[in-house]
């Protein structure tokens, strides 16, 4: 009687009974472990079927498995969880770009100053646009690929830049005594401003956290970097398919880098500035 006193009608003492567990929506890109397999990886799509609502992870070898989304079905950093789908909410008016600036809603993109900034590599390029493209367009700012930094000198000749058309300049692994920055010493002047990150390839721009990785990897010297990258990492060594994966982490400037995130603000600063 003692026992049916302190328990009430469930005789099952307090430490026994499972404690509930979290149920957590299966965003796109969350990474998530399955309990009876191990199967680790990101959320790539959510379904309903008629046995019920599965979800669909992605390894980072770019294998998928399908599961079903059961109560505490998955681990999420190590915590026990139940994935639910995510509800549908209506489309809200973002506030802030992906750079972190107020959003304009309804803004026109401006006439093209005579300004220009021009970015080294193609993958730099990508990932300016998908930070500060909003920006860029609200500026008036045009960015320009440049295929190596040896072409550099030539093209400002052919510029001409002026207080009224300045130029930027962003170039990869920008450090004392490189060929980079001999070049870009030569070019600097009042109207033309190059910055750089002091990273090997912009993917290093990219925070690993973001990425899903504990750090990008150290390749020996002689071997090409990106290959090396996906070798150390375990990832097919496609680099266009490993640069994709990277660019589809980045959401917003919270996933890059401050190296790299100052020098293009500094440069979009540079050509918008007054004459």
């Amino acid at each position: 009687m003692r026992s049916s006193r302190q328990y009430g009608p469930d005789l099952t003492p307090p430490w026994k009974k499972q404690k509930p567990v979290p149920e957590v929506p299966a965003e796109i890109d969350l990474v998530v472990e399955e309990v009876t397999t191990g199967f680790c990886g990101a959320v790539v799509r959510c379904e309903k079927t008629a046995q019920g609502p599965t979800v669909t992870l992605e390894d980072r070898f770019g294998k998928h498995r399908v599961f079903p989304m059961e109560p505490r079905g998955f681990l999420l950093e190590g915590r026990v969880v139940t994935l639910v789908r995510p509800s549908v909410a209506a489309p809200r008016t973002p506030t802030r770009t992906a750079s972190g600036s107020v959003a304009v809603p309804g803004a026109r993109a401006r006439v093209a100053r005579a300004g220009r900034i021009y970015v080294e590599g193609r993958h730099d390029a990508e990932l300016v646009e998908r930070v500060w493209g909003d920006d860029l367009r609200i500026e008036g700012v045009v960015v320009e690929y440049l295929e190596g930094v040896d072409d550099l000198p030539a093209i400002v000749r052919d510029f001409a830049p002026g207080p009224d058309a300045r130029l930027g300049v962003l170039v990869d692994h920008l450090i004392p005594g490189s060929k980079e920055s001999r070049i870009a010493a030569e070019v600097t002047g009042p109207d033309v401003l190059v910055a750089g990150h002091p990273y090997i390839d912009v993917w290093e721009a990219v925070k690993p956290s973001s990425v899903g990785i504990p750090a990008w990897p150290a390749v020996p010297r002689g071997q090409d970097w990106k290959t090396g990258v996906c070798r150390a990492l375990g990832w097919p060594e496609n680099t266009g398919a490993a640069w994709q994966r990277i660019l589809r982490s980045v959401r917003s400037y919270k996933d890059l880098e401050p190296a790299l995130l100052g020098r293009v603000e500094e440069l979009i600063d540079f050509v918008t500035a007054p004459a």
